[in-house]
């Protein structure tokens, strides 16, 4: 019986693609695990109305953790305009799956690093080590929205909230609304992993980024929540920036900056400007963590135009594989992964069309497992 079970979730498009690389380096490896493959993305909402069938969660529930490729979300309108015709009028909704698995198994903590490694010309700067920690379930990607408004909320806020009153005469169907919502719990769970992770690694500051002085309640209770828990770790100084000015210093002084936190949205935003900082989302890796389960997956989407080309870096699955063996373990694996990786990159005679090369997402997965 192998030591893990675990599950690959290749989706859409260039999905496929980068798992095939990412199943050379661990073939390479020798990781002892059963790998089982799992359905989701966006042929399985086309054909069955639902991109994240039960029989994929019910798989995940017997795994150790799983890795994940990419898919493809639309709009709700051209979402349902693509199910097959017996699906149709059947009142069916798509919901991205990959934020779904964030909150069926509370996977509570998006991980996010971007470093900088050594001879990649994509490279902003060489001596960037940022890692953010983004609040996976909850804010603006809870789902929790209305098209039109109903009578009932609309009266409920009016009789609330004074500020409602600008909306009042506005068409209920003209008016959409979405929640952005922050429990005390999330904020000291996300601030704590990030204070809990500088510590580990030798970090010297985390930084709290959200809009405080506007968004007053959701983000004021995540900065009140932190500098409480930042008086547990003396020796790691809490900085606190809001989210518009965080992103001029990341593009200026990128380098001062080690352990970010935020919500979901402000999150995603941070960890894609940082991405891109590194080289771009061919080299953005993410784990998705929970205090049972783990999810770990490249941020890039599933370029369906290039699927099935082997084109795209796979960097960013690679690294995402690195995580996963951490999270398993498995640290001597992990940190022979991440030397390969860093040995391709900086010798540079591998390259997808990105880094300026014309290799394939396969030759590049071979010449890490070859450094292996």
């Amino acid at each position: 019986m192998a030591k893990y079970k675990i599950a690959l979730l290749p989706g859409d498009g260039v999905g496929n693609d980068v798992m095939e690389a990412a199943q050379i380096v661990l073939d390479k490896l020798q990781l002892d695990a059963e790998y089982i493959n799992g359905d989701i993305g966006w042929e399985f909402w086309k054909s069955e109305g639902d991109p994240l069938p039960q029989r994929t969660v019910d798989l995940l529930k017997k795994t150790d953790c799983a890795l994940f490729g990419a898919i493809t979300s639309k709009p709700k309108e051209e979402a349902v305009k693509e199910l097959s015709p017996e699906l149709q009028n059947k009142g069916l909704t798509y919901f991205s799956p990959i934020v779904r698995l964030r909150q069926e198994f509370n996977l509570r903590t998006n991980l996010r690093p971007c470093k900088a490694y050594k001879g990649n010309p994509l490279n902003y700067r060489d001596d960037i080590d940022l890692v953010i920690f983004r609040e996976n379930t909850e804010g603006l990607y809870a789902g929790i929205e209305f098209h039109p408004v109903p009578h009932k909320l609309m009266n409920t806020l009016l009789e609330l909230h004074p500020k409602a009153k600008k909306f009042k005469d506005t068409p209920l169907e003209d008016m959409a609304l979405s929640t952005r919502i922050y429990t005390r719990k999330a904020c000291r769970n996300i601030v704590t992993s990030a204070f809990e992770y500088a510590k580990k690694h030798g970090y010297k500051t985390v930084t709290v980024v959200e809009k405080p002085n506007v968004i007053r309640e959701t983000s004021g209770l995540m900065v009140r929540e932190a500098r409480k828990i930042a008086k547990d770790y003396p020796g790691i100084d809490l900085w606190e920036t809001n989210i518009d000015a965080m992103c001029m210093w990341l593009v200026k002084n990128p380098q001062n900056y080690g352990v970010l936190v935020s919500g979901n949205m402000f999150g995603d935003i941070l960890s894609d400007l940082s991405a891109q900082l590194v080289g771009g989302l061919g080299f953005a890796c993410s784990g998705n963590i929970g205090d049972n389960y783990a999810v770990f997956e490249p941020t890039h989407g599933s370029a369906p135009k290039y699927a099935g080309q082997y084109k795209v870096n796979p960097t960013a699955m690679l690294l995402s594989v690195k995580m996963m063996l951490s999270y398993l373990g498995e640290k001597e694996m992990a940190d022979r992964l991440e030397q390969a990786i860093a040995h391709v990159i900086e010798e540079g005679k591998v390259r997808t069309y990105d880094m300026g090369g014309t290799n394939t997402t396969i030759e590049v997965a071979q010449a890490v497992a070859d450094r292996l």
